[in-house]
């Protein structure tokens, strides 16, 4: 019974969060100018540092041919630098440019001010508790993900 209660309330967090996430997601995009899905991939390029095309489209859950066109968005604005690897030719590395650092910090910055303003209305105590069982999920989630490897 216990194992079915944590499934739908990870389930129910899930979605909550997915929905807070499209809420500030919005925001940002409607302050930056660039689509939701284009920002997500050029922050999380950031984040990650510089990636194979085909690595990327596993971790987007995109298909490479779709990735590709946000690609050619993303280097055709100047946010991203694409090399070809020199070992195998099939294979593309790509990179957050100069501009694009810029831009995925002013992102992660405006999604940091929106979960601020979001959540301003909780109290201490409220918060208090937040914060320690999304640590705690973190933690679990870590150790799931690593024993996943």
């Amino acid at each position: 019974m216990a194992r079915k209660e944590f499934v739908s309330l990870l389930e129910d967090n899930i979605w909550t969060l997915e929905r807070l996430s499209d809420k500030l997601g919005l925001k940002r995009t409607e302050k930056i100018g660039y689509p939701r899905q284009l920002l997500s991939i050029l922050v999380r390029l950031h984040n990650g540092g510089r990636a194979k095309l085909k690595d990327i489209a596993r971790r987007e859950h995109v298909s490479t041919p779709n990735l590709c066109a946000a690609f050619r968005k993303l280097e055709h604005d100047g946010l991203v630098i694409r090399a070809t690897d020199d070992e195998d030719r099939r294979d593309t590395w790509y990179c957050v440019s100069p501009t694009g650092v810029e831009l995925s910090l002013r992102a992660m910055d405006l999604f940091r001010q929106g979960v601020e303003q979001m959540f301003s209305g909780i109290s201490k105590d409220d918060e208090k508790r937040l914060t320690e069982a999304m640590r705690t999920l973190r933690d679990v989630l870590n150790k799931v993900e690593l024993g996943n490897e």
